[in-house]
């Protein structure tokens, strides 16, 4: 891939994309093939040399959604994926309002105030950095709240400070879309994957409580899924014949 477009091109094919290469599912990096930025240093080190900020770029596009429901990492999602998760986000702001005030307070705040910059919050909700940051961990973990960076001006001429804007997920996503959820988000992932180790599945997504035994069997009886050998799982239009 040699432009954003075709970064964007790969994303619409798949789906669903995740930054690094953790799983089977699809890595933007990955897909790159360039060389890492400090080989052998780790973590941002190993990012693309000169790739590395398209997956950021890419989550402000139209029709993409960046959310930290990889397990609290990052993950691109096109329209219509994100219309199949839509239904789970949607719950996880009320269950996450009913399970502690301290969550309810800051998803109450961000329905009344909009999205709001991370300062505005701390002031209006007298929080200090870190009891923010420990608060909004668990509300982007599950989806309920997503966060995206900005450039602040400074106030020195171009000179920008960085920083971030809350947002719940029914204000990125206004209108509910009647459709999806964790089946149909795992069949997505798994057409991203083409392939992948049937264990991974269950670790994809951050809502472990709603994963069932026996759900990838429903799935497979259902003709969604299949089984092109034991312990790997494929979705059923690639499977042959």
């Amino acid at each position: 891939m040699d432009t954003l477009d075709e970064a964007e091109g790969f994303l619409q094919d798949r789906g669903l994309l995740t930054r690094t290469s953790d799983s089977a599912l699809p890595s933007l990096y990955e897909a790159f093939h360039e060389d890492p930025y400090k080989p052998g240093v780790g973590g941002f080190g190993e990012w693309p040399a000169t790739k590395w900020p398209w997956f950021g770029e890419l989550a402000e596009r139209d029709g993409v959604y960046a959310l930290k429901i990889h397990r609290g990492k990052h993950m691109l999602l096109t329209e219509g994926v994100a219309r199949l998760a839509d239904p789970i986000l949607r719950s996880e702001i009320e269950r996450m309002r009913a399970a502690a005030d301290d969550w309810a307070r800051l998803l109450d705040h961000l329905a009344a105030a909009g999205p709001s910059q991370l300062e505005d919050l701390r002031v209006e909700l007298a929080l200090r950095p870190k009891e923010l940051k420990d608060l909004r961990y668990p509300l982007e973990l599950c989806g309920a709240v997503v966060s995206r960076s900005l450039a602040v001006s400074a106030g020195r001429g171009d000179a920008h400070t960085h920083s971030s804007e809350l947002a719940r997920w029914d204000q990125v996503f206004p209108e509910p879309s009647g459709e999806g959820g964790l089946e149909d988000l795992v069949v997505a992932g798994v057409r991203a994957a083409v392939v992948a180790p049937e264990r991974e599945l269950p670790r994809w997504f951050s809502w472990r409580f709603l994963w069932r035994k026996g759900l990838v069997d429903e799935l497979v009886r259902e003709g969604r899924l299949w089984r092109p050998e034991p312990g790997w799982i494929s979705a059923a239009e690639t499977a042959s014949g």
